[in-house]
């Protein structure tokens, strides 16, 4: 089935991870705070740390060590943030409020809906199944399962592909120009999402997102109307 949105045929929806469907920034701020303190440095506050989540861990290892790190300083410090953050992948992480019923409407119209992520696979899989999603998605596509993550368009390709739709039905939500670049060059329609983890010097209408929305459920608002 697909629905008609904004004049967009939408067969399928596609949804970047962290900072987007699941509100992940907890976890990766506690896993920062554990490597600064082990490494003598103080911790860092949450509304510090959370703008920079989508960057990954070597965003965040920049924000609390600098970038004067020697190449295996860097390494050792990825290798401790990422240890613990895989130990404790879900404590505080939860789907972002408002998505739920969103997904639930998807579902009970048959309109598959996926994730693809710049996360590798072997952290992405256990968050979702802690979370209970793994097996809702349609597809799941992470970085190491292609050769140029995004802003490449390969992945959300790829999932368009493992979906059987064409790139120009359906949507992708994502929170970092990187996501709605890689969805506009895959021929997708975008939506940003501007309650994710970005910096307030970030002006919006540089991405050239097809829409914007400022909560999860003003995604479920858009879709109601059209069945």
């Amino acid at each position: 089935m697909s629905i008609a949105m904004h004049d967009w045929q939408v067969d399928a929806v596609l949804f970047d991870l962290d900072g987007t469907l699941v509100d992940t920034a907890p976890d990766l701020a506690a896993a920062l705070n554990v490597a600064l303190v082990q490494n003598n440095q103080p911790a860092l506050p949450y509304e510090t740390i959370r703008p920079i989540v989508s960057n990954g861990a070597n965003g965040l290892i920049e924000l609390g060590f600098g970038s004067a790190l020697s190449s295996d300083q860097h390494e050792k410090i990825k290798a401790s943030l990422l240890g613990h953050y895989q130990q404790n992948i879900a404590n505080e992480s939860t789907l972002f409020d408002g998505f739920e019923d969103s997904l639930l409407f998807l579902e009970k119209h048959q309109i598959p809906w996926g994730i693809v992520t710049n996360k590798p696979a072997y952290l992405t899989l256990p968050l979702l199944e802690k979370l209970a999603l793994i097996n809702r998605a349609s597809c799941i596509v992470c970085a190491d399962q292609v050769n140029h993550p995004k802003p490449h368009p390969e992945s959300i390709l790829l999932a368009c592909k493992q979906l059987d739709v064409l790139p120009m039905n359906a949507l992708y939500l994502g929170d970092a120009e990187r996501d709605i670049r890689a969805g506009r060059l895959a021929g997708l329609k975008t939506i940003a999402c501007t309650f994710g983890y970005i910096p307030d010097s970030i002006d919006f209408n540089d991405w050239q997102a097809d829409r914007y929305i400022d909560k999860p459920a003003d995604l479920l608002t858009s879709l109601q109307p059209l069945l």
